[in-house]
């Protein structure tokens, strides 16, 4: 199934985007997409009977409407840094041997479609198409065969960056990651099932109709079952939390010269089976 959210920002309703296109109004399942609906699989089925039972009679939303975070809040959003080899090789960096954790904060968590606000100050304002996932059950110390039980959903994820102080301005790199606007989710969570192979996904990614970003998730350094089982020893995830993967080449800083954005700015970006997004970089007011 695809779940979106959708209204006003603060006030999203729960929807399902059907396999026509169209999208209905699930309001009247009487859950929302959060940690609450991932943690309980059953939750899943009941939601399938109901949209066999309503679907034709739900209401529609109509096109326009704006559409919200493809989850409610998460508790946790946790990023995966240098994850695709030839990513990796376009930033003249060795591969990692362990995966490189940051945390974006939840608060930059917006709608597929809203603005991206260019930060006061910055200079380095950057773009990151990525796969993301969506916890379902509690993981804590979970093998890799059995990591994937623990995926509701993917979902795609623009991981905005402002690079000066992302890597500039010491500390960690949640400083260049956290700032309003830069964590777009959606348009959709894609229910595990509707994905056959999530490693091996066209990726794309194009500023002012220019494609800078034209990936596959194959190139995944750490897989989606080895980060479930690697993250899963440090911390416990929680259903509903949210882990992004990871960028291919083409991100900003990657040019030469570096090529980051400017108030104007249109990014265009989607992954195969997880629709796809549209931002308008906009000044900080």
């Amino acid at each position: 199934m695809k779940l979106l959210r959708f209204g006003a920002p603060g006030s999203e309703k729960p929807g399902l985007q059907l396999e026509d296109g169209r999208r209905i109004d699930a309001s009247a399942f009487g859950m929302d997409w959060n940690d609450q609906f991932f943690g309980d699989p059953s939750n899943l089925d009941r939601l399938k009977s109901w949209a066999d039972e309503n679907s034709a009679s739900a209401p529609l939303i109509s096109d326009g409407t704006r559409l919200g975070p493809a989850t409610a809040r998460p508790g946790k959003l946790i990023c995966i840094g240098l994850n695709f080899s030839d990513h990796a090789e376009e930033a003249g960096m060795d591969i990692p041997k362990e995966p490189i954790v940051f945390f974006k904060a939840t608060s930059a968590i917006v709608g597929p479609n809203d603005n991206v606000t260019i930060p006061r100050d910055s200079k380095k304002t950057d773009w990151e198409v990525e796969l993301a996932f969506v916890i379902g059950k509690k993981a804590s110390y979970v093998s890799e065969e059995d990591a994937l039980s623990h995926v509701a959903g993917y979902v795609l994820h623009n991981d905005y960056s402002e690079r000066e102080f992302q890597l500039e301005r010491g500390g960690q790199w949640v400083k260049g990651k956290s700032c309003d606007t830069f964590a777009p989710i959606g348009p959709f969570v894609a229910t595990a099932d509707e994905i056959a192979d999530p490693e091996n996904l066209a990726m794309w990614l194009i500023v002012n109709g220019e494609k800078k970003q034209d990936g596959n998730s194959s190139k995944l350094i750490f897989g989606i079952a080895h980060l479930v089982s690697y993250l899963s020893r440090f911390m416990t995830l929680e259903p509903g939390d949210i882990v992004s993967t990871g960028t291919p080449p083409g991100v900003g800083m990657g040019f030469n010269p570096p090529q980051f954005m400017k108030p104007g700015d249109v990014v265009e970006l989607g992954i195969e089976g997880l629709g796809q997004s549209r931002q308008v970089a906009v000044a900080c007011p």
